[in-house]
């Protein structure tokens, strides 16, 4: 045996266990999930009925559907809103202040802790007969603003979303504070010699060198708003009524309380597309601003 040959069965060794795993739990289920959203299969029956698009069809004239995309579209604004201020923490912790290791574990624990635990910590925080919220609005005499926070349909979503971004705000923090440290610290150095303000430090240096870090931000925030899942459904189980739903617990419901698995598939189908056409678009968006 030859050595180019003997070179080519070690590497095919390796890598035959791994690309198996990958088609075994990527790609076949990737392929039947397609399958399914062109059924009617109610995920009990042996057998099912072709359907064609008729799925995606009806997954567009469903106001369910909109509903659930308009309030994942709002921890996506929330997210992208808070980038700023995520920024400017990082920044803070960058400099040399006095405990900065442990108010860097800080912002970082929310991350940490089980989104489970998450959930319950609120829902008794925003329990509205005995949570510490609204008895520390009545203590400041705030009284005006205690509300039913997780049972008012105007106010809900936005209570969620509270529980989100103290939750990954932390996480996003620290990617931050990381392409911060990355930065030359000689560019601020020729900055200040040249006479420019800290504004325009910020502009032309800290935000053009941590980009790429801005950019996975993006990233994680369409993928997360658009796959928010555990939050909403444990804390209302998308009430009231459908007031919290979001699109992934709508398509959970969809399979597994009203055994449309069909329909269900077919909005993980759409989700996937959705996260891959966001992903492309924000993609060249930044790689049209890195030509420039």
């Amino acid at each position: 045996m030859n050595y180019n040959l003997q070179k080519k069965l070690v590497i095919f060794g390796f890598l035959i266990i791994p690309v198996g795993l990958l088609m075994l739990f990527l790609l076949y289920p990737t392929v039947k999930l397609f399958q399914f959203s062109l059924t009617d299969w109610n995920g009990i029956s042996k057998t099912f009925n072709y359907v064609g698009f008729k799925n995606y069809i009806a997954a567009f004239q469903t106001d369910g559907v909109w509903e659930a995309l308009g309030n994942n579209l709002l921890y996506f604004i929330m997210h992208l809103v808070f980038i700023p201020l995520e920024i400017s923490i990082a920044v803070l912790l960058n400099n040399k202040i006095r405990a900065s290791r442990f108010f860097r574990s800080m912002v970082f624990m929310p991350y940490i802790l089980n989104g489970v635990a998450v959930a319950y910590i609120f829902s008794y925080l925003y329990n509205p007969i005995n949570g510490p919220f609204n008895a520390l609005l009545d203590l400041v005499g705030l009284e005006g603003l205690i509300q039913n926070w997780l049972s008012d349909p105007g106010v809900v979503n936005y209570s969620l979303v509270a529980v989100s971004l103290w939750r990954f705000s932390g996480f996003h923090v620290i990617l931050f504070l990381a392409g911060l440290q990355s930065v030359p610290y000689d560019l601020y150095e020729a900055a200040t010699i040249d006479g420019a303000n800290g504004f325009q430090k910020f502009r032309y240096i800290t935000v053009p060198g941590i980009s790429r870090v801005i950019e996975i931000v993006l990233f994680l925030n369409v993928r997360g708003a658009l796959q928010v899942f555990d939050i909403p459904f444990l804390m209302t189980q998308g009430g009231p009524g459908t007031a919290s739903t979001t699109f992934t617990v709508y398509t959970i419901q969809s399979a597994f309380k009203y055994n449309n698995y069909g329909l269900a598939s077919a909005l993980a189908v759409m989700l996937m597309l959705m996260i891959i056409i966001f992903t492309q678009l924000q993609g060249k968006l930044f790689g049209g601003k890195e030509d420039n």
